[in-house]
């Protein structure tokens, strides 16, 4: 159940990238395992996309070495100070840990040390993503969009916003 000291730390290298790919993959990682086209192919590319820079992508390793949560984020495709937030996940038996709310706070301090403006983050209307809706909402997140049959039919994607300068 430990966690290495919540040392938390950006992917440098491509096997720590694939390690997260495969976590991301496993049964360990999302409750819901519904995955679109688009969230697989993200597994895949998002870890080595922090090796081009591309991605900010911060991982934490449980006391055997595995992956235990990863968090990461974008710049939007502007330049102009926005970002967008794509995954926060904590492996099954990290939840409850304080992970991901170490996760949360290095990544506002990485926002206000580059004078971020905003944060954007997105997730699914069903039921089953209730704790993440209630999380935006107190973390200071407003609802302010809504995308019809995003992830499939009956599927909507919320869409949150947070200003941070």
């Amino acid at each position: 159940m430990l966690v290495q000291s919540c040392r938390i730390e950006l992917v440098e290298d491509r096997q720590t990238a694939e390690e997260i790919s495969s976590f991301l993959l496993s049964d360990s990682s999302f409750d819901d395992t519904r995955y679109t086209p688009g969230e697989l192919k993200h597994f895949r590319e998002l870890p080595l996309k922090a090796l081009a820079g591309e991605e900010v992508f911060w991982y934490a390793r449980s006391e055997d070495g595995g992956i235990a949560g990863i968090n990461c984020m974008a710049p939007n495709e502007q330049g102009s100070g926005g970002y967008n937030w794509d995954y926060l996940v904590v492996h099954r038996d990290y939840r409850r840990s304080g992970l991901a709310a170490s996760f949360i706070d290095e990544m506002f301090r990485y926002l206000r040390e580059r004078e971020a403006r905003y944060l954007l983050a997105y997730t699914c209307d069903l039921p089953e993503y209730d704790a993440i809706k209630n999380m935006f909402r107190k973390l200071g997140f407003g609802l302010i969009g809504r995308c019809p049959d995003y992830y499939y039919a009956g599927e909507d994607r919320l869409i949150y916003h947070r200003k941070i300068t």
